[in-house]
Order: C-alpha cells, then structure tokens, then sequence
C-alpha cells in the first residue's frame, strides 16, 4: 500500500518512546496462556482484537450474494480449522452483520455478540489437534470500520459496486475470519452479482455463469493469504486476461472511467514481475494482474494478494510498489503490525531500486534527497521499526525512513551480500512469516558483519539520524 493519501490520515509528530536495546524490541507478544476458551485477540499492541486464540484457519470457503441496488449481501462462510488447544469457546471477528445460524461440523453451535467478535460455543468440547468446519449464515448491509488514523478500509461502496481492501481491519466488514496476519489460509470464493457486473476476488478464476439476470464467479487462491488480503471488489469492468512467458495467469479488471490512463501503466506489468523476479526471486503465486476501480473517496491501493486493488489509474512507482508487496508483505507476511516497516520499508525501496535501473535517480540520490528534510520534519516523527501505535503504520516514517534503513544496510554489506540477503528473506519465509529480529539475523549471517548498531539508528531510534 502507498501511503495514504486522505487528509484524515495526516500524521501526528510525537515522538514514540522506544527502548535502545534492539532486542528488546524485535520479539512478538507472548501467547494467552492456554485454556478452554479461545482468546479474543491475537495479542497483537496495536490491535489487540484482531485475530483469535486456540485455533489456526486452514481453508476459507465464502458465498456471497451482493446486490448493488439495496446493498445487501447475503452470505456464508464456512471455516475448516484446527484447534490448538482444547476448546469449549472460540471467537471470530465480525462487526456489524447480522448472523442467523452457526454449526461447528455441522452441528448446531450456539453463538452471541460482543462488539466485533462473533463468540462460538460448539455443542461438544473440541480436543488439542481437532480439525473442525465452522459454518456461518449470514447478512446485511455491509459497512467499512474506520481505522485509528481515521480512514476507511474494508466493504467500501462505490457508485457500481464494492471497492473491498481490508488493511488492517476490514477483512471483519464481509466474512467471519481470524483476522490477523498471523494467521494464514487458503480460500474460495463463489460471488454472484447482478448481470452486467463483475466480481473480482484473489488467485485464479475458475469459472463464470450468468442466468436469471445474475452472474456468479468462482475465485480459488491456493497459497496461503492473510485476511486483510482478501477481496471481492465488484464493479462495471473492462477485462483483460492473458498468461506470462513464465505462466502466470493475469487478470486485469478496469473501470471504464479509469481505462484510458491505466492502460500504459498496466501493459508494464509483465515487464516489471520480471524485474522484479530477478531481484526478489520466482514470483511467488500462480496469478496476477490489477483492479482498477474509480473509488475517489478511498485515497489509498492496497496490494490484495495476486492482484492489486487501486482507488483510480495507478502510476508506475504505484505498479512497482504493490507488485513488490507480493514478496514482502503477501507471500513474506508479518507477525505483529509494529514490523509494517517489513512491508512498506522494502515495497517503497523497490520503487527507488526500478528507477535507478530504468534510467532515473539513483537510490542514493533518493536518499540524499530525504535526509536533507530538517529535524522538524515529519519524516522523523517517530521510528519506522514501532511506529508507536495503530494511528501511524501508514505514515511516512514507516515508507521513506525504512526504505533509507534498507539503504543504509546495502551501504553497509554493499550490492552482492544485500540482494543476497532480499532473495534469501523472500524465499526462506515463503508463504509464511517474518520478524524484525529475523530479518536482522539474515542480514548479520549474510553478510558477516554486526549490524545491531545500524538497524537500532534507523529502525527504533527517535528523531534523524546522524550523517550517515
């Protein structure tokens, strides 16, 4: 995601209060001691009810029914999972529709409200271990949850449809999920709107039919994927669907209104997934492409796995940035919202490494251009490595300042050991997670070098930097 463009998203310049000790700072929050009952929340600091305890989602099946007139969807949503722990209760996170029946293999299971958690109780105790299908019914008018920086994520509407990104939170407006990046599934998607529209959802469509003046698409995404990645944007839609040299299935769904602006950008795709493969490694899914919706008010992309979902006409560097979200953030995803710098650090320097290759400034000159902001600037507000709380994980410190961490560190352990070490994280983490102090101990392994000194400076210590 490019850094949020509404004014409500503006930044606050306090500095946060960070401990000098690196490690101190890189471990995740513990885990809820283990009980009968699933906890809350994922024991996330920034958001600390998003996600569940005592059990992991291992596959996502979602069928929605979306009419673009009255705004209702009707849906269910049926959850294969296994317990971690021995369960009497478990939640999961869903705000504001209304639910009319849940089975735990298909058993009725009884279930209440508490704000955004959806609280099950299956009618027998579900041992350590279990695989168990959660089915939920439900409907409503969908709305976005309005995050703490103020904007809107989730079950956007638009004019034609659906403008449906759900970072940080936004997965809860439209299905019942475990709603942490810690935990990762796969999922299918059968989306039926009305005819004349398009429903667009993540990895590769499987098939479309139209009868009785709708028409239903099925999605299937394999790979493992977060919540917050997954979409279901609907709208009116130019289509354009093609395979890479390398297999990729690419599916490119553009709003009228946007078409003539996206088309250039869009026809880059190709080339920079290759780009982006040599430098990162093979392309870490089986599909790919765009949706470009017109969606003014929204002010943000979101890099929804295999397929980016931009608010109008993306750019270049936009191109390149979400693409490169499908290594570092997508298939490389993270363990606590606090390494956002993870994500956004490495996706904002891979636009400074495309146009250093393509012919424009160099990164460094990137980077001279940002350290020569004064003291005061927002850039140094707080630190990109915690950015203190959930307000700021979009501000720039956490794109432009980790992308200068990053340079500093290819300062350091100069070009061979560091595209080493971007390769390496890519792969070794592939379809699963990654820390700060993983990320660290790649680095120092790589390269042979200590190198605490140099991410405590410019991930975790407040105001600039000396002269590098």
């Amino acid at each position: 995601m490019p850094p949020r463009r509404q004014p409500a998203r503006r930044r606050t310049a306090a500095l946060a209060t960070v401990p000098v000790a690196v490690a101190a700072l890189l471990g995740a929050a513990a885990p809820a001691a283990p009980g009968t009952t699933g906890a809350s929340g994922a024991g996330d600091p920034y958001f600390p009810l998003s996600g569940n305890g005592g059990y992991h989602v291992r596959h996502y099946g979602l069928t929605l029914r979306y009419d673009t007139a009255s705004r209702r969807l009707d849906a269910t949503a049926v959850l294969t999972a296994r317990a971690t722990q021995r369960l009497t209760r478990f939640d999961l996170d869903l705000k504001g529709l209304k639910v009319t029946s849940v089975t735990v293999d298909r058993t009725t299971a009884a279930f209440r409200r508490d704000g955004q958690e959806l609280v099950v109780t299956p009618r027998h105790a579900l041992r350590p271990g279990r695989e168990f299908r959660v089915a939920v019914a439900y409907h409503g008018t969908p709305e976005p949850v309005t995050d703490p920086d103020g904007s809107a994520d989730g079950w956007i509407p638009t004019d034609d449809g659906a403008f449906v990104a759900g970072e940080p939170q936004g997965a809860m407006t439209w299905f019942p999920a475990d709603n942490h990046p810690k935990d990762k599934a796969s999922y299918d998607f059968t989306i039926t709107v009305p005819k004349g529209r398009t429903a667009v959802a993540n990895g590769v469509l499987l098939g479309q039919h139209t009868a009785h003046g709708t028409t239903t698409f099925r999605w299937r995404e394999t790979r493992p994927m977060a919540a917050y990645l997954a979409t279901a944007t609907i709208g009116k839609f130019q289509v354009e669907r093609y395979t890479t040299h390398d297999g990729i299935q690419v599916y490119n769904a553009v709003d009228a209104r946007e078409a003539r602006a996206a088309a250039p950008v869009l026809r880059q795709l190709p080339s920079v997934l290759q780009w982006e493969s040599t430098l990162f490694g093979p392309y870490p899914f089986r599909a790919a492409g765009s949706i470009v919706d017109h969606a003014p008010d929204v002010g943000y992309a979101l890099e929804t796995q295999t397929r980016p979902v931009y608010d109008s006409a993306p750019d270049l560097p936009t191109l390149v940035h979400e693409n490169a979200h499908q290594w570092f953030g997508d298939s490389v995803s993270l363990t606590t919202w606090k390494d956002i710098w993870l994500n956004e650090g490495f996706a904002t320097y891979a636009e400074w490494l495309y146009t250093e290759q393509h012919g424009g400034r160099s990164a460094q000159q990137a980077f001279d251009a940002l350290y020569a902001r004064p003291a005061s600037d927002g850039l140094w507000a707080y630190p990109p490595g915690d950015p203190g709380s959930g307000s700021r994980i979009f501000g720039t410190p956490v794109y432009a300042r980790g992308a200068m961490a990053l340079h500093e560190l290819r300062r350091a352990v100069g070009d061979r050991d560091f595209f080493r070490v971007l390769r390496a994280w890519a792969s070794g983490h592939r379809g699963g997670h990654g820390t700060t102090a993983q990320f660290v101990r790649l680095a120092e392994r790589t390269s042979g070098k200590q190198l605490e000194g140099l991410f405590r400076t410019w991930l975790y210590a407040p105001g600039k930097p000396d002269s590098p």
